[in-house]
């Protein structure tokens, strides 16, 4: 019995003793990590649900420093998710107030192998919204027991795209809000009707005396032939209840937000394929926002502000609908716009294109966009307990001859 005491007091007192040593290794670490200064860059853009092949990879850098036996380094992400962009709903002029009242909690932690001078990891995201939070380095044991600070937290902002949505090929009118886009800047004959040769221009169209003077290909412009603009109008209409959102309504809000943002997308590429001369050029509409888009960077910019944006309190709309235009009108929209119909109404005799995200049928099984509530948990992500319950949004009959319905579903 007194042997066997004896044993064990020798290795409770070699455990103690060993625990001692890690504690004051990390602690004196530590203390020399808090000079290092990683770098923690974000990918831009930001997709939700991305998949294996395109994963929104974060990197950090700068983890060159020396690392004691029995210690790893670890990258932790701790912050808020906000969901369609639920963040800005009570108080936009208070951000920070706002964001800690309505965001989802965030945390993720990963951590760098002995040797490594760099880590790469992905964060996911179930839907689109806006991501608040900081990363910091700190130094652990392998075996759980010590758990040191090394640097101050690095602040982060990033604005979530929601994942790909793909409807129906449009057919585009080019003619529906035409209009001749003159670029004639001065009165100098020569200027106006003169460009450099491209591929596709007629040879007989180039002018060779003035090609030899400036040794390159000038081509002769007819004044009849100049640039048609398509203007095309467009209202995204994020009206809804701001009071505690369900998170049936932000998918639907979600859903909308991806139509749109294929629509812009495919109609650019399109024009960028074709070699006419014409162009298209958006004028969006939503809640108190305007934006006109007419190229992949205005696109990109406009992406991003959409990205964030959520649910605004209904107001009459009917006063800002472009006088004097006739061309065909595009708005998207959600079951929760109380006011859709009588905006459509007040649009009469101008052609609509509808699309509205609904809640599923019943009967309808196929081509329904589900959003899972268990991948928030599994992404890191702490969602609102009143989000598992069902909040029993029905569908809306709406008055559109052309009308395309995107049906979205919640399922644990």
């Amino acid at each position: 019995m007194l042997a066997r005491n004896a044993y064990e007091i020798l290795l409770s007192s070699a455990a103690l003793l060993f625990l001692l040593v890690l504690g004051i290794t990390g602690m004196w670490k530590s203390r020399k990590l808090k000079s290092m200064n990683t770098g923690w860059k974000l990918p831009f853009p930001m997709t939700a649900n991305a998949g294996e092949n395109e994963p929104n990879i974060s990197t950090v850098t700068g983890l060159e420093a020396r690392i004691p036996l029995f210690f790893r380094l670890h990258f932790i992400v701790r912050g808020k998710f906000f969901p369609a962009g639920i963040a800005s709903n009570n108080d936009q002029n208070s951000q920070r107030g706002s964001h800690s009242h309505n965001g989802c909690s965030f945390f993720f932690q990963t951590s760098a192998a002995r040797g490594e001078t760099s880590l790469q990891f992905p964060l996911y995201f179930p839907m689109s919204g806006i991501f608040q939070g900081s990363g910091f380095c700190r130094l652990r044991d392998i075996f759980g027991f010590y758990s040191f600070k090394c640097e101050a937290p690095q602040q982060r902002i990033a604005k979530i795209r929601s994942a790909p949505c793909f409807g129906k090929n449009l057919q585009i009118n080019a003619q529906s809000g035409a209009e001749d886009r003159r670029n004639k800047t001065t009165t100098d004959e020569e200027r106006y009707y003169m460009r450099e040769y491209t591929p596709g221009d007629r040879f007989r169209d180039i002018n060779w005396k003035s090609s030899e003077k400036v040794d390159a290909l000038i081509t002769r412009i007819s004044p009849d032939n100049q640039e048609k603009v398509s203007r095309i109008e467009v209202y995204f209409r994020n009206y809804g209840d701001v009071k505690k959102t369900p998170l049936e309504a932000l998918w639907m809000l979600d859903r909308a937000k991806a139509r749109l943002s294929w629509f812009l997308r495919s109609l650019l590429e399109t024009e960028a394929k074709n070699s006419a001369q014409s162009s298209y050029v958006f004028t969006v509409h939503a809640a108190g926002r305007n934006w006109e888009v007419d190229d992949s960077e205005m696109l990109d910019a406009f992406l991003e502000d959409l990205a964030g944006l959520s649910f605004s309190a209904p107001v009459n709309e009917t006063s800002i609908i472009t006088a004097g235009n006739t061309g065909e009108l595009y708005i998207f929209s959600t079951a929760c716009d109380a006011g859709l119909n009588g905006f459509i109404l007040s649009c009469n005799p101008r052609p609509i294109s509808l699309f509205i995200a609904q809640p599923a049928e019943k009967k309808k099984k196929n081509e329904i966009e589900i959003l899972k509530k268990t991948d928030f948990p599994v992404m890191g992500i702490v969602p609102f307990p009143r989000w598992f319950r069902n909040a029993g949004i029905k569908q809306m009959g709406v008055s559109s001859a052309k009308t395309e319905i995107i049906y979205t579903e919640t399922v644990l």
